[in-house]
């Protein structure tokens, strides 16, 4: 079987360092100390791939150097590839970053759309959108999450899932489903605007448990359940003195609002409380601000992704393998409707596994003013 495979080669590097994305800010991401992420996740796609007897049926189709070749000589698998253009690289404050653009993934993914039967690519949302600008649908994508906003119905959980679920579609058990493709406007999104629109649709091989659902926008029945729970969580958080790490999205935006602080609504926040006050002390953290707060005692309070169940992973990168490592389990806690507890387990991915594992097992979630659940996180 012939199988696509774009990467998308600075897809993630603006999110732990909270520019939300990397379209157009390269060069801010590496000065605030962003590295290439993308290849290392494509390894651990082709180090599980290697794992299954029918690896050996699939001969890839990629781009040149940094966009999928360079990555497929470390393994044993066959490939061609399509050397659309030469690709350099430029020096950004002593990072090699390479010459790619948005560009290259349409050019590549027209061409490989009638020599393929799965399309596979290392990006976000915003490579998602230009892979589908290229073939519509006359090809099947899949996604392995390599970005910063993984928001759309077409990636895997995980880069070790995408391999799970090729594996399914080439033995023949999976279901081919339309999913929306969708994106927000990033640089809205970095001044706490959320745009989001739908750019297309793609035709996406799907396993239970493997792929992803879309991005939910809470309901408005929940409103004032929400409300209620926001404002019980900042009563408690304020009875009790330290540092806290507070995460990202419009529930925890209602929390900082009743801290009294000005948080960011898509970035994550460091507060310090002390006598029943809260003080802002580094709004729209990176990871480096928050390693600078870990030898505290830091509490973490996040929320879940709705749709995607994600606690760590999506679009919170700030909460690296790195700081995560060095905070207890018992010290985070979640704070969702129950609706969004209610259709199956959590999920974290780091990119370690030893720190996934950590975060493992049951969590505490709020999930009304009075009450908490244990939810399972896998």
């Amino acid at each position: 079987m012939h199988v696509g495979l774009i990467v998308n080669p600075i897809a993630g590097m603006g999110g732990r360092v909270a520019l939300k994305g990397t379209d157009g800010v390269v060069e801010e991401a590496v000065r605030r100390g962003a590295r290439p992420i993308a290849a290392d996740l494509v390894r651990l796609f082709l180090e599980e791939l290697s794992h299954y007897e029918e690896a050996g049926g699939i001969q890839f189709i990629t781009g040149p150097g940094p966009l999928g070749e360079e990555i497929l000589r470390e393994f044993d698998f066959e490939f061609e590839v399509i050397r659309h253009r030469e690709v350099g690289y430029r020096e950004v404050e002593g990072v090699r970053i390479p010459d790619t653009g948005p560009e290259d993934t349409r050019e590549l993914a027209g061409r490989m759309a009638g020599k393929v039967e799965l399309l596979m690519f290392a990006g976000g949302d915003g490579t998602a959108r230009d892979i589908v600008s290229a073939v519509d649908e006359r090809v099947s994508v899949l996604g392995i999450p390599t970005g910063v906003k993984m928001y759309s119905g077409i990636f895997a959980y995980s880069p070790e899932d995408a391999a799970r679920v090729l594996v399914e579609f080439l033995r023949g058990n999976a279901r081919l489903e339309e999913r929306e493709v969708r994106d927000i406007d990033e640089e809205a999104y970095r001044h706490d605007e959320v745009k989001a629109r739908t750019y297309g649709r793609a035709i996406v091989p799907v396993v239970e448990t493997l792929v992803q659902g879309s991005k939910e926008r809470i309901p408005i029945s929940e409103e004032e359940e929400l409300e209620a729970i926001a404002e019980a969580v900042a009563e408690e958080i304020l009875e009790n003195d330290g540092i806290y790490f507070l995460g990202s999205g419009s529930t925890l935006k209602r929390i900082k609002d009743r801290l009294g602080i000005e948080g960011a609504l898509l970035g994550v926040d460091v507060v310090e409380v002390r006598d029943g006050e809260a003080r802002l002390i580094v709004r729209d953290a990176t990871e480096k601000d928050l390693l600078g707060f870990v030898d505290r005692d830091p509490k973490v309070v996040v929320t879940v992704i709705g749709g995607l169940g994600f606690l760590f992973g999506r679009g919170n990168q700030q909460f690296s393998a790195e700081v995560l490592r060095r905070i207890p389990k018992e010290n985070i806690l979640v704070v969702a409707t129950p609706s969004k507890v209610e259709n199956g387990p959590l999920r974290v991915y780091t990119g370690d596994r030893e720190v996934d594992d950590k975060l493992r097992g049951y969590i505490r979630v709020r999930v009304s003013p009075w009450m908490e659940r244990m939810v399972r996180v896998v």
